[in-house]
């Protein structure tokens, strides 16, 4: 752990008297009393509301934003049920400082911080799966669209909507210092109607990025004006969602889920709940039945229930209610609302690779050093600066990969890559100014570059074992189990270490893989054996126009509404 106690009291702190007061200061502005704890349910109890309209299973990224549209109609009751708490509370300033953002990600099974992470591990690959903005492309949002028959997923549909979720602070080139000048689209945010998540750039430049960006150019990668415009190929810095002023992490609770608390009177929050199944009446949903501390108790609702579980818990809530596979169902003796077999299945996430090389330039492996770590503390505090401001880069490059790796490929891997819309890139290039997943023991600078496969083929699928949501479900992500995939995997290590090279300041030998690790199956035998998820899973409740019988049938109209309200 990188943070002393005393640290961990400074900043949590500061946090728990920032948020006091200003809930205090609300309620004391607008004359009336409003108890923060009348923002959470009460648990073990029955709640029959007349005027519940929503339930929202999950209190995630998607989950909190929609309880926080709902919310502010007054006349529309919001239920979030969340099996976890704050993360503030049950995970200290490791879930808040920027530079802890790594911490309980790692594939190693002992690597679980039961409070804040699932546990969730695959089989057979034994990764072990957390569950924790960049915008996709104009192409990538359009084949979106067209798949399902709505043109409201287009991105220039979608961007009014990212608009009004964030607040854009442009970078502060004085903290940054000199050589950190950022091409940024500010006409991708909103100046006048900002939402409340914070989105920014991050307040220290590293000197690792210098070279990054030099060895970029000199490979032919042009500069790009930002990730958030619908343009990906070629590189630039990337925005995160951390609030610049206290440079901590800006999330859905900090942000959607505090702001509900603080304006809506409607907002019930069930935390430390498991959400164990839907309850139908036939086919309608009527409501959720929950368990607190093994104590279950049932939530009606009397408009909707609306499954945000993230890509491993909705299809297991889908099918431990009865919607999924036929099959699966029956063999758990779960009676069946309604038969399903794409629930679960389509899964996929981008794996990704790992290339570490010694560098004769000052990393973060420094803050292993005492000294350091005491002046990045206090830089941190008193100017939110210094590297644990940074998540270990400032760059990233998007490209199809060059021909020269392609000579190799065969026609169907071809065919499969060209399915792909044509502004979609191959790899995704993260340089990081540490070691991200080899073990280092000496007090030498290190730096990685991870390459993830953002045009993989390989699909897994999600099931259950049992009928119980506390018990998690079987997840086999069949990483690498396409050709195609198999052979862009080997490419992109050929064309990681040329990429490294261009920094022109590696020292030795390659640390990993190394330079014994040469033909196709050698690099291929590695990639199997180091594969990490960049935790972008989906897919698992695809719906689709075109093959409903096969996945989930679109019930979305033309843009979805409540009540006469978009967004």
């Amino acid at each position: 752990m990188l943070f002393s106690q005393s640290f961990a009291t400074i900043v949590t702190g500061a946090w728990l008297a920032s948020s006091t007061n200003a809930l205090a200061n609300y309620w004391t502005s607008r004359g009336q009393t409003r108890l923060l704890g009348s923002s959470f349910g009460v648990p073990a109890t029955n709640a029959s509301f007349d005027y519940i309209r929503d339930q929202i299973i999950g209190g995630g990224t998607a989950g909190l934003t929609v309880a926080k549209r709902l919310a502010e109609d007054a006349s529309i009751s919001v239920a979030i049920v969340e099996a976890g708490s704050f993360y503030e509370i049950d995970n200290g300033n490791e879930s808040q400082i920027p530079a802890q953002d790594v911490m309980w990600s790692s594939s190693m099974t002992a690597d679980i911080q039961p409070l804040v992470d699932w546990g969730l591990v695959t089989q057979p690959q034994q990764v072990s799966y957390t569950q924790q903005p960049n915008s996709g492309t104009t192409g990538a949002y359009q084949q979106w669209a067209d798949r399902v028959g709505d043109a409201s997923y287009s991105f220039e549909n979608l961007l009014p909507y990212f608009k009004k979720s964030v607040n854009f602070t442009p970078p502060n080139e004085l903290k940054r210092g000199p050589g950190s000048v950022v091409a940024y689209d500010p006409t991708a945010f909103s100046s006048t109607q900002p939402g409340p998540l914070e989105v920014s750039y991050s307040n220290d430049w590293l000197p690792f990025s210098t070279f990054v960006r030099d060895g970029f150019s000199k490979l032919g990668l042009a500069e790009i004006p930002g990730l958030n415009s619908g343009r990906l190929l070629g590189f630039g810095e990337f925005t995160w969602t951390v609030d610049p002023r206290s440079a901590t992490r800006s999330s859905s609770e900090t942000s959607f889920l505090q702001q509900a608390i603080e304006n809506s009177s409607t907002l019930n929050i069930y935390q430390r709940t498991y959400a164990k199944r839907i309850q139908f009446s036939e086919k309608t949903a009527k409501g959720v039945l929950v368990a607190t501390e093994s104590k279950e108790y049932l939530l009606s609702a009397r408009k909707e229930v609306v499954v945000s579980a993230g890509v491993f818990r909705s299809p297991q809530m889908l099918m431990v209610s009865g919607i999924g596979p036929k099959a699966t169902l029956d063999s758990l003796k779960i009676p069946v609302i309604s038969d399903l077999p794409g629930v679960g299945q389509n899964f996929h996430d981008q794996p990704v690779l790992d290339l570490a090389y010694r560098v004769n330039v000052t990393t973060l492996s420094q803050l292993a050093n005492p000294e350091v770590a005491e002046k990045a503390y206090i830089d941190y505090i008193t100017n939110q600066t210094g590297p644990l401001q940074s998540a270990g880069t400032n760059l990233i490059g998007w490209e199809k990969l060059p021909e020269l790796y392609r000579k190799n490929f065969t026609e169907n891997t071809t065919s499969d890559l060209a399915a792909f819309p044509t502004d979609w890139p191959e790899l995704e290039l993260l340089p990081v100014a540490s070691s991200v997943t080899t073990p280092t023991t000496d007090s030498a600078n290190y730096a990685s570059l991870q390459i993830a496969l953002v045009a993989n083929t390989s699909r897994g699928n999600v099931t259950i074992v049992s009928n119980d949501t506390s018990v998690n479900p079987q997840i086999s992500p069949n990483w690498l189990s396409s050709t195609t995939d198999q052979q862009l995997a080997v490419a992109a290590v050929r064309r990681g270490r040329q990429v490294a090279a261009s920094w022109g300041i590696t020292v030795g030998p390659e640390v990993a893989p190394g330079p014994s690790v040469q033909t196709d199956a050698e690099l291929l035998q590695y990639v199997r054996q180091t594969v990490e998820p960049i935790y972008h899973a989906a897919g698992t409740c695809e719906f689709s126009a075109t093959i409903p019988t096969k996945f989930m049938k679109s019930s979305l109209t033309k843009r979805h509404r409540r009540d006469g309200k978009e967004g």
